[in-house]
């Protein structure tokens, strides 16, 4: 286990999982950076935020992905509001081993999805880290032609036409669904459009894309891509609007 791996899993624990305020001075840097919409900067902000979580906040994790000093969580909390919340979290560790610096997008679980899938279901385990740089070249390449350039004649290039298992809960299996998907959206006045792509953060077959765009607002897109023999194979997302206002001055990314 990666140090910034472990670092993160044992701090998320201790702060989400235990709810120790106290966490903060063993796990979090003085200089603290925050780019979440649910507190404000530095590690006093993030102490109050661990002491004022409700008697049944809970967090339940699906996969963690490891890549240098950034560690990307993604899971479902529980307890934060009416509804579960599914979240993408990414952290950067330090030198020292402290947490640094934290990203985070959070949209509401829904039950009944067009794939049957749930947000958050599937494998989990990194099984081929030697292919990392070779799946993250896919991805990131992916990313420029076809969400940012919307050179969507090339889609098959990067995405399986056999397997595309879909987690966003809007869309059904396979190109077909995503195609389904993104023509209903687009009558809503909910166009894709991808303008950055701030972090490709990749572990084995797992690439997270971090990127601004719009969805009829504007909005963080966060896409986790399982990659399987050269091709994009399964996703996952969250895509969360960007509030006019933030807690602090750091912005979303």
């Amino acid at each position: 286990m990666s140090n910034a791996r472990n670092t993160v899993l044992t701090a998320a624990g201790e702060l989400f999982g235990q709810k120790d305020p106290n966490a903060v001075d063993r796990w979090v840097a003085a200089d603290y950076t925050q780019h979440s919409t649910l507190a404000a900067d530095g590690p006093e902000a993030l102490r109050q935020l661990v002491a004022g979580l409700p008697e049944g906040f809970r967090y339940e994790g699906a996969r963690v992905i490891a890549d240098g000093d950034l560690v990307a969580l993604h899971g479902t909390y529980h307890g934060f509001g009416p509804v579960p919340l599914v979240a993408f979290d990414v952290f950067r560790v330090d030198a020292s081993g402290k947490l640094a610096e934290h990203w985070d997008a959070l949209t509401p679980l829904v039950e009944d999805t067009a794939s049957g899938r749930s947000q958050t279901d599937g494998p989990t385990e990194v099984t081929t880290p030697e292919e990392t740089e070779a799946n993250r070249a896919l991805v990131a390449e992916f990313a420029q032609k076809v969400l940012v350039g919307a050179d969507y004649s090339v889609l098959t290039d990067y995405i399986s036409p056999e397997t595309y298992e879909q987690h966003n809960p809007e869309a059904a299996d396979g190109l077909d669904g995503f195609g389904a998907a993104a023509a209903k959206w687009a009558e809503q006045g909910k166009n894709l459009v991808y303008k950055t792509v701030h972090k490709v953060i990749a572990e084995g077959e797992f690439v997270l894309l971090q990127s601004e765009g719009e969805f009829g607002v504007a909005v963080a897109y966060y896409d986790l891509f399982r990659v399987q023999g050269g091709k994009i194979v399964e996703h996952w997302d969250v895509i969360s609007p960007i509030p006019a206002e933030l807690p602090h001055g750091n912005g979303l990314f």
